[in-house]
């Protein structure tokens, strides 16, 4: 018989076809009625599929007392109540090593299409705007600029070096110098944000970076400043940048995350000086299929009695 698991969210193609066809999938995200869906599959569960905001609790965890493993198809594990896990002995593994450069991609995209207002010169040719050479406003260059990067993981190395191929100074914050690399350190946040044309978030999500970017980064950041996100929007103080990209207190700003998508806010749509992205920072076929595989691989491993590939807990 297959082993069971149960899937807290629909996981996106072709992981949830590779689950279903390797494994008995029980869709906890499909269930009227939460407690007597897992009362009936607990006996038999021994992992959990997750992605996302599917997010694995306490109380999950309680519910499925023959759970073994949480299988992440992502790299930020916020969503997933770690401790508890440990409490009980059980693998967490994600994916990270696959989505680094991905990442890295969308965040030097969104950087272009901000600061060289690509997108609006291509609304500028459709609309019929374009009358002659030299009608559309003067953009940014990057090449001389300074890319602050706020967490200096897999992320933030790969934009590095794609920011440094465009000609841009690098410099980072971390909660400590990160080894063996020579790009400038900045002591805290504001001190990053003032040495940077452009301020790349890259650190987690959760308690601990919440808000992290406020009024106060903002400022420091200034009218010509740039943010960009591509990690998760709880990190910014998303009323306080709307208000700040209102009053072009910055420059502009690329966004892949928000506070509470996929219903962003409506103020972010009527604005020129900002890019918006659909959380796809992972998204192309080859990311997606890499991550399905290491999500299985995980899987497969552990049932085998191997070490996962990607072990958190």
């Amino acid at each position: 018989m297959p082993i069971e698991l149960v899937l807290t969210t629909r996981i996106p193609s072709p992981a949830m076809e590779m689950l279903e066809a390797e494994y008995t999938c029980h869709r906890l995200y499909e269930a009227t009625d939460r407690a007597a869906f897992l009362a009936r599959v607990a006996p038999q569960v021994r992992g959990i599929a997750t992605f996302a905001h599917g997010g694995v609790d306490a109380a999950l965890i309680a519910a499925l007392p023959k759970a073994e493993i949480i299988s992440h198809y992502g790299d930020g594990t916020e969503k997933i109540d770690l401790e508890a896990a440990r409490r009980r002995g059980i693998v967490v593994a994600n994916v990270v090593g696959i989505v680094e450069a991905c990442v890295a991609d969308t965040a030097m995209a969104l950087m272009l299409n901000v600061m060289r207002r690509y997108l609006f010169a291509d609304h500028f040719v459709r609309s019929g705007q374009w009358t002659a050479p030299g009608t559309f406003p003067p953009a940014t260059s990057l090449g001389g600029k300074t890319v602050g990067i706020l967490g200096l993981g897999g992320i933030g190395i790969e934009l590095a070096k794609r920011a440094r191929a465009f000609g841009m100074h690098v410099r980072y914050h971390n909660r400590k110098p990160r080894p063996g690399v020579d790009y400038p350190y900045d002591p805290d946040l504001l001190a990053l944000a003032r040495n940077s044309d452009v301020l790349v978030i890259g650190v987690p999500g959760g308690p601990q970076t919440e808000r992290l970017v406020d009024a106060a980064v903002l400022d420091a950041l200034g009218p010509r400043g740039y943010l960009v996100n591509v990690a998760r929007g709880s990190v910014v103080d998303e009323p306080v940048l709307i208000d700040y990209l209102q009053q072009r207190r910055i420059a502009g700003a690329g966004l892949d995350t928000f506070d509470n998508e996929p219903r962003i806010d409506a103020r972010l749509i009527a604005l020129d000086n900002v890019v918006l992205s659909p959380h796809v920072g992972t998204y192309t076929v080859e990311t997606r299929r890499a991550m399905a595989d290491r999500q299985l691989e995980n899987l497969r491993r552990h049932f085998a009695g191997q070490p996962v590939v990607n072990r958190v807990v």
